[in-house]
């Protein structure tokens, strides 16, 4: 059996992609147009329709819903942010703290929501556990466990060697952090029955319906238009599509494999029984998790960026990103070295300048937005969607501040990304150096990695 490549992502293979809703077809008129039908979009438009079922909601999707990062991620339900540590500085210590622990809440709303709705997403909620392969990584593991002490998180556990091998084995290992704020997902069970919630609701999904425009109060695409007292831009790592928004958020492209289902033998060597979602201190870090039939999916970076903004549309990896996915396989794993790889794909993400998440809604225009997740989206969307609906009943009259509408990152603007070709020269250079260190340093972080990190934004 050979290696299936794009087919938007694994987590369809099984079910087959979803039958597509109709178009949308002429002119119509709604409360609230939401643009995007990926997790973001979904939470808005299932909260707004459970606080205030009289609103008429809409949602336009390009695609089919969970075409894009929502139906392609790792499943890493989880309760990390983008850009804490820069609204801690913006805002504050004890803000940024309020928005941790609003995140920590989060794992288990989604998780609460979902099971309310009847959706078997194949959840575990076995945490998360993030591992340190060398010196320089286990350095940077104790600096984030006394971050995340600091910051609300306070029930992370640092452990030792021996104590992580009791959890995993894999060669190398130095040490790890563990928290109960996680479970595995299977992304598309989740977007999907998430979108037939939505549309028992009473929410009007159009699918295979590309919007090229947002303005006040009107969404226009090529079959019609929408017109809304709010319009809502759900569309993340796709936000380069719209007219004016190429250089907003960066699409960062990332890719995974999954192997076949591996056989009792091989899971008695590599242990992982709790089904933590697993991931590494490494600059290009891994991500990954047991699933539901006993396969390792695994991802990482790859190829991080298509010159111009460009998206690839149906998944499909490169062979040198599927060889070095194989390769972090095997030395995490050597028990699976000889694994089938039964699936590669890719999507995107979306990265702002400043690698800060952000949700907001202009009460001049009612125009909002959330996204920036920077490939921390599962459990971040959920939040985003809440407060996208806090903002949004407050702006038309049916509610007021809330305990979300004050978080550090409602309201927060960025500045756009350079040009091209500044843009691509960039991100490959800052890779490169990221993927240099990850290769060389040992006991001590590399100074070029932590150069790159002020750069780019991250640090």
């Amino acid at each position: 059996m050979t290696t299936v490549n794009g087919g938007v992502s694994f987590w369809y293979a099984a079910s087959g992609l979803p039958e597509r809703r109709a178009g949308l077809v002429g002119e119509v008129e709604a409360d609230v147009c939401v643009v995007g039908g990926g997790y973001t979009g979904l939470w808005a438009a299932y909260y707004l329709k459970q606080a205030a079922p009289e609103l008429e909601v809409v949602v336009v999707e390009g695609e089919f819903c969970g075409y894009g990062a929502s139906g392609r991620n790792g499943g890493w339900l989880y309760n990390g942010i983008a850009g804490r540590g820069r609204y801690a500085r913006s805002h504050g210590e004890d803000a940024a703290r309020r928005l941790q622990l609003a995140m920590n809440d989060t794992v288990s709303e989604t998780l609460r929501a979902a099971a309310a709705e009847g959706i078997d997403c194949d959840a575990h909620r076995g945490g998360v556990l993030e591992i340190a392969t060398s010196p320089a990584q286990l350095a940077r593991l104790k600096e984030r466990f006394a971050h995340e002490q600091a910051f609300g998180a306070d029930q992370v556990e640092l452990l030792s060697a021996a104590e992580t091998a009791e959890r995993l084995y894999a060669p190398g290992v130095l040490g790890a952090t563990w928290t109960p704020n996680g479970a595995r997902v299977h992304p598309a069970k989740l977007v999907v029955g998430l979108a037939a919630a939505v549309e028992r609701s009473g929410v009007r999904i159009y699918e295979s319906t590309p919007v090229t425009a947002i303005a006040p109060r009107k969404v226009s695409t090529a079959r019609g238009g929408v017109k809304a007292r709010v319009v809502l831009r759900c569309t993340e790592g796709f936000t380069a599509n719209i007219a004016g928004q190429k250089r907003s958020w960066l699409p960062m492209n990332s890719s995974m494999i999954a192997t076949e289902p591996l056989p009792a033998e091989v899971w008695e060597a590599i242990g992982w029984e709790g089904r933590e979602v697993l991931g590494d201190e490494a600059h290009a870090y891994m991500y990954a998790q047991r699933t539901a039939d006993d396969r390792i999916a695994l991802g990482g970076r790859g190829y991080p960026y298509r010159y111009g903004s460009r998206i690839d549309q149906d998944g499909a990896t490169p062979d040198g990103t599927v060889a070095q996915l194989r390769e972090i396989l095997r030395k995490m794993f050597p028990a699976a070295a000889e694994a089938r790889i039964d699936h590669a794909w890719s999507g995107v993400l979306g990265v702002p300048r400043d690698w800060c998440a952000t949700v907001a809604l202009d009460p001049a225009t009612g125009v909002g937005f959330a996204g920036g997740y920077v490939g921390s989206g599962v459990a971040t969307t959920n939040l985003a969607g809440r407060t996208l609906r806090d903002l949004t009943l407050r702006h038309l009259g049916k509610g007021g501040r809330t305990e979300l509408t004050e978080l550090p990152w409602v309201g927060h603007r960025v500045r756009r990304w350079e040009p091209e070709p500044l843009r691509w020269l960039g991100v490959h250079a800052l890779y490169a150096v990221y993927r240099h260190a990850d290769r060389h340093e040992h006991a001590r972080t590399s100074a070029l990695a932590t150069l790159a990190d002020r750069i780019s934004g991250r640090g």
